[in-house]
């Protein structure tokens, strides 16, 4: 792939802003690896755009995170790269752009954008909307698919007009928990019952989830949901284990080896997620040739039933008595090297640096193939 001038937006609005943070300052690295010039895009919680200088750097320090904790030290190394091309003047000072619309001419600059913003204003279709005003190639999922796979509710209604197979589940509104507490309850005890997990319907990283163990503890929790949106999704806690895999494609999507998730806490919460050596990564899931297999094809399955495109993690319960249950699909996984969805494709045969230069070539292909519609 010939050197192209790559946008990396990252921060953003949502909970999962120190989130966004580490999944780009990998990209990065591995953009600078590959030969590429990149311009960092940060966005501040406010809604604000940094540019010029080191946004990443700058978001991390009002975040408080440390973005030089990885594995090879490649992050570290492309942070301090970065930091002597600016003290050598070879980058603009930061500026701050205002909320909303894209930095006066960014658009005209760049070649190509990998959005590495996770949950609300980010993952939902809203940035991706802006790009495609702007007429620049974006990796991942479009406009539709990003919004659909950000919505739980609506994500469970288009996997169910699919057929595909998931825990039963309930949708409560937030007007009709405010005017009906008890008929709520009293709904949601008789066809989903206990134990359950109460979930906002556009949030990600399990911010606003709860599980209710018993009845009387259902309010709390749909109170803490609703906190966060309008849509609460309330499913049955399915008992098993929990199954991933990555999905990488556009027309013609593929999968990789599937992993299994293994974690002490009781249930895969904020905490058990991102603080160190909670969770267990085994690649690849020791389920068997037949299992491995469906896991795949529905993986597959589910990125068609949104029409994503790019890239996408999909998650599964495999209950103890073997039932395999689709949960959700997450359009912009966690991008670190060492997250999930990179290390399932290294166990595949792709490693970091050439998977991220197959998402530009797909997000180039996708732009292309949008132009053909016109």
């Amino acid at each position: 792939m010939s050197p192209l001038r790559v946008g990396v937006v990252f921060g953003g609005r949502s909970g999962e802003h120190e989130v966004s943070l580490a999944s780009a300052a990998s990209v990065i690295a591995a953009l600078e690896r590959g030969g590429h010039r990149v311009v960092p895009l940060g966005i501040a919680r406010d809604g604000r755009w940094i540019v010029g200088g080191d946004p990443l750097r700058a978001l991390a320090n009002q975040a408080r995170v440390s973005l030089s904790n990885d594995d090879t030290g490649s992050v570290k190394k492309a942070l301090a790269d970065r930091a002597e091309a600016q003290a050598a003047g070879d980058t603009a000072l930061v500026r701050i752009e205002p909320a909303g619309g894209l930095p006066a001419g960014l658009s005209q600059g760049l070649d190509v954008v990998v959005i590495m913003l996770h949950g609300p204003y980010g993952e939902d279709g809203t940035i991706q909307g802006l790009f495609e005003l702007a007429d620049l190639p974006y990796v991942g999922a479009g406009v539709l698919a990003s919004a659909v796979g950000m919505d739980k509710v609506t994500m469970k209604a288009v996997f169910q007009a699919h057929g595909l197979p998931m825990v039963e589940h309930e949708v409560v509104m937030r007007h009709e928990w405010r005017a009906d507490r008890a008929g709520v309850t009293r709904r949601v005890a008789e066809r989903i019952g206990v134990p359950c997990f109460v979930k906002p319907s556009n949030l990600g990283s399990s911010v606003g989830i709860s599980k209710v163990r018993k009845v009387d503890d259902l309010p709390a929790a749909i109170d803490e949901a609703a906190r966060y949106d309008r849509k609460i999704l309330i499913e049955r806690a399915a008992v098993g284990r929990e199954v991933e895999v990555s999905i990488l494609g556009n027309n013609e999507p593929v999968a990789s080896l599937p992993a299994e998730i293994r974690y002490g806490a009781e249930w895969y919460d904020y905490a058990t997620k991102y603080a160190e050596g909670q969770a267990q990564l085994v690649i690849p899931a020791p389920i068997g040739p037949e299992l491995t297999r469906r896991v795949q094809e529905l993986g597959v399955a589910a990125f068609k039933a949104i029409d994503c495109a790019g890239m996408a993690r999909v998650d599964f319960f495999l209950e103890d008595h073997g039932r395999l249950l689709l949960n959700e699909i997450n359009t912009i996984p966690g991008f670190t090297a060492t997250s999930g969805y990179a290390r399932m494709w290294e166990a595949s045969g792709l490693d970091y640096v050439t998977l991220v230069n197959r998402l530009i070539d797909l997000a180039l292909e996708r732009h292309r193939d949008g132009r053909g519609r016109m």
